[in-house]
């Protein structure tokens, strides 16, 4: 059972989260699991990567609802590219599962830093609006669906940031519309690397659902600050980028033993 300062850290920390990503977007579940080891006390990584794999998926849910009321979602594709990414996160997340914790967040840590790179990298607009699932980029959906599934399910993270770039290499649809139909995958691997380390009971829900409220009140007072600082949009991603290269350098420090 939590304590009360526990389950205090785990709102605060669902709510830097969801404040994150309003206001810069993709990349900041990256910081759910090593908030959870680091911050609220969780002292199995597999509970926590299995946590934090509910409170991606209930983000993205919410998130996807917004972006296809508004059209930026290209069904076809992103049902075939979640699909095929669902297989991939069951065998990913079964693998996460038998590999020992701390080895386990050295290696988050090192995906953290690629992450930390691609916020680094701007993203291009230009695009084909019309895009359609077609034999073309079918089989490229696919093979990148299942290979995002599979990085997403092992780590338990959302991979927004490598399904965005994934979608738009398979198919050359608008960054806008990969955005959009990154969250169909999104919420589709996060439910399942939850159900599968929930089978394990890796999965600590009263936890859950205070990170997840947590960061709905975040992602809230994010979106708003996001208007008003447009215009440093660069900047407060540089910071972004900074603070997940300083949390890996530290999950490094701490979990290969260079102290």
């Amino acid at each position: 059972m939590l304590s009360l300062t526990q389950g205090a850290f785990g709102l605060a920390s669902g709510s830097l989260v969801g404040f994150s990503l309003g206001l810069v977007g993709g990349g900041g579940s990256i910081l759910a699991v090593p908030l959870l080891v680091y911050l609220v006390g969780v002292s199995d990584p597999h509970v926590a990567i299995g946590t934090s794999a509910v409170a991606v998926a209930a983000n993205a849910a919410v998130n996807l609802v917004n972006h296809a009321r508004a059209g930026n979602v290209k069904w076809r594709c992103a049902s075939v590219f979640a699909l095929a990414g669902m297989a991939g996160a069951f065998l990913g997340s079964t693998l996460g599962k038998i590999i020992e914790g701390q080895k386990l967040l050295a290696l988050f840590a090192i995906l953290m830093m690629a992450v930390g790179a691609l916020m680094l990298k701007g993203r291009a607009g230009a695009g084909e609006p019309s895009v359609r699932l077609n034999r073309e980029n079918l089989p490229k959906l696919v093979a990148l669906g299942g290979l995002t599934g599979a990085l997403s399910g092992f780590f338990g993270i959302g991979g927004g940031f490598l399904i965005v770039p994934a979608l738009i290499a398979a198919t050359g649809m608008p960054i806008l519309y990969a955005v959009g139909s990154s969250l169909v995958a999104v919420t589709a691997f996060g439910l399942t690397t939850a159900a599968n380390y929930a089978l394990s009971g890796l999965v600590d829900w009263y936890l859950a659902a205070l990170f997840i409220s947590g960061g709905v009140v975040g992602g809230m007072l994010g979106a708003g600050s996001a208007s008003s600082l447009a215009a440093r949009k660069g900047a407060l991603n540089t910071i972004f980028a900074a603070l997940i290269f300083a949390v890996a350098i530290y999950m490094l420090v701490r979990n290969l033993g260079l102290t």
